[in-house]
């Protein structure tokens, strides 16, 4: 069986990427870029001021107190082209253009007014408080690589670069298949005594929009061969991963593999040795990648966490990496040894920045997924812990 560091490395290495488009910078979060974001221009264009004050030359403030007369006032979006004389100063605010041939500006704290005169008590610091031209970056300056996911910080670099436009992968349409005669659609599973609530793709659905996906398909299916299989054939026409839960282990209507059999099933990898979750598998027909994920509610979002959301970061262009961004934290309770399978264990943050393990650990229990918002990792036959250990975690 798999491990799960081999399941990742094939992820890593699957060689799927959508279409490349260009979008507007404001539509750009979340986005992985297709290629370099330029600067277009010197940032900032002029020489600054970086606080509120009176910009002045230092040769007339070599003796103070020092009586200057004010020009100004000039604010940003100014041009700044004044001509300013000796024992004279310029009234500005944050972001102004500093007139050339100042060579400082003295925050208005440090200074008094007195009518069209500013007046300078001591010698100014070290500070000169003016940002140099192109000091944050110049023109031609690569500012975020291709391969890069857009967080809003890289959306204000790339406006800051006067992008108006950067080149995206295009987000990866989903497909999501749910398989099992019992699924109901919710608020209708309570007119039938036998009938399930169908949750958890819900939640597979919201993950993968949220690692930058589109769905384009959800359908609740039956155990029926057939169906199934005519199911598959329009998924694969309609997205570039389809997503099909349940049907996963080797029951007699366990169909989800033997639905996509026609259409030219090839395995990436099947079953992983993990808990929850260990049904997992991977492959791709007529061209498209798909996920298979277990059926229960709590093995189901798990798996999609560790697997499905590098796998859609990856098709969009992504470094798979950086959706597995584990991180040390202290239990705040202690652990039993681990299992025979590398463990995903659903825990919640506590009040006091420590790592609080879940009671109920079954693969079903929906209430408990609810209450988690960090996943423990504890390899194969790790020994029994106490509480203020680290261990390592990655949210959920």
């Amino acid at each position: 069986m798999l491990t799960f560091e081999d399941a990742c490395a094939l992820i890593r290495a699957l060689p799927e990427r959508t279409e490349i488009e260009r979008v507007a910078v404001a539509q750009a979060m979340g986005r992985v870029l297709a290629g370099d974001v330029v600067a277009r221009l010197d940032a900032p264009r002029h020489a600054v001021s970086a606080m509120d004050g009176y910009a002045v030359r230092d040769a007339d403030l070599a003796e103070c107190p020092a009586r200057l007369r004010v020009i100004g006032p000039v604010f940003a979006g100014d041009s700044g082209q004044l001509d300013v004389p000796a024992q004279a100063c310029v009234r500005l605010f944050t972001g102004a253009p500093v007139p050339a041939g100042l060579d400082r500006v003295v925050i208005q704290e440090h200074v008094r007014r007195d009518g069209e005169f500013a007046v300078f008590e001591s010698a100014p610091g070290t500070q000169r408080h003016i940002r140099a031209r192109g000091s944050d970056f110049r023109r031609g300056d690569r500012l975020l690589a291709a391969g890069t996911r857009l967080t809003a910080q890289g959306v204000v670099a790339a406006a800051g670069a006067d992008v108006a436009e950067v080149p995206v992968f295009a987000r990866p349409r989903v497909a999501v298949l749910s398989t099992g005669d019992e699924l109901r659609a919710p608020g209708s599973a309570g007119l039938d005594d036998n009938g399930i609530p169908e949750s958890a793709s819900l939640g597979v659905i919201a993950m993968a929009e949220q690692w930058g996906a589109r769905c384009v398909q959800h359908r609740c299916l039956p155990d029926v061969l057939d169906l199934l299989e005519s199911a598959a054939e329009v998924a694969l026409q309609s997205a570039d991963v389809v997503i099909v839960t349940g049907g996963a282990s080797v029951g007699e209507r366990d169909f989800a593999k033997a639905m996509f059999a026609p259409h030219g099933l090839e395995l990436v990898f099947s079953k992983v040795a993990i808990k929850p979750g260990k049904p997992v598998w991977l492959g791709r027909a007529a061209g498209r990648l798909v996920l298979g994920l277990p059926g229960n509610p709590t093995s189901m979002l798990v798996v999609a966490r560790l697997l499905m959301a590098p796998l859609l970061l990856r098709s969009s262009g992504g470094d798979p990496v950086d959706a597995w961004r584990w991180q040390m934290a202290s239990l705040a309770d202690g652990m039993s040894a681990g299992g025979e399978r590398e463990e995903f264990i659903r825990a919640r943050w506590s009040h006091e920045g420590r790592i609080a393990p879940l009671r109920n650990l079954d693969s079903s229990a929906q209430r408990t997924l609810s209450e988690a918002d960090v996943l423990i990792r504890r390899v194969a036959g790790t020994p029994a812990v106490e509480a203020g250990a680290l261990v390592s975690v990655l949210p959920l």
